[in-house]
């Protein structure tokens, strides 16, 4: 099977989910950096070449590119074999989940933390408030349960940890309020083929403020 490309950088969470989908596969992969930060990403060329979308990550493979890191983390999980779970319903519920709050709020709230300089501290309250209510709905959720839909991990999983990973002074919650979760990002840690994102992401770091 032909090398999958990802175009990514590494301080996205987005672009670490799929590179980790990768890793945990042991799919052969070539990581092609993208000078997100200089606005690479919103260039007509970039856009018309790579994505309309303007955004990472954006996997290549089979003579096709896929963005979005749910319809990515999909598609690897058909091509290669692996992490689908037996309910594809409910898979694709926590999918969402992610996408829409677990994911979204930690990230924007690790972005103003973390790379925003003079970040309004309202705004980032709120954005951190919002991510541990979504932490205590994932927390509830493993509770008895090594991952999220039982005994073995799915795309779902996989999506989740995409933030979890990078180093817990970006994003500081206090983690002896979710020891669920903190089971969960061991297990992930504890899988043949994990990297930590700046270990596994190409690319040149973004210079905190």
């Amino acid at each position: 099977m032909a090398a999958f490309r990802l175009h990514c950088f590494p301080e996205s969470g987005g672009c670490y989910k799929v590179a980790l989908m990768l890793a945990l596969c042991g799919a052969e992969w070539e990581g092609i950096p993208v000078d997100y930060y200089h606005g690479e990403t919103r260039t007509p060329e970039w856009r018309a070449r790579v994505s309309v979308m303007g955004e990472v990550p954006v996997l290549e493979h089979a003579g096709r590119s896929r963005t979005q890191s749910g319809v990515i983390l999909t598609y690897l999980s058909r091509t290669l074999g692996r992490f689908a779970a037996a309910d594809e319903e409910e898979q694709l519920r926590w999918l969402f989940f992610d996408n829409h709050k677990f994911t979204s709020y930690l990230a924007t709230w690790r972005w103003l933390h973390s790379f925003t300089a003079n970040a309004d501290p309202a705004v980032a309250a709120a954005f951190r408030a919002r991510a541990e209510t979504a932490f205590r709905v994932v927390e509830a959720q493993l509770e008895g349960r090594a991952f999220l839909l039982g005994d073995a991990p799915c795309i779902a999983d996989i999506s989740m940890q995409g933030y979890l990973h990078f180093p817990q002074e970006e994003w500081p919650l206090d983690m002896a309020a979710f020891p669920n979760i903190s089971g969960w990002i061991a297990r992930f840690r504890a899988m043949p083929g994990w990297k930590a994102p700046y270990d596994l992401l190409p690319g040149a770091r973004f210079p905190k403020p």
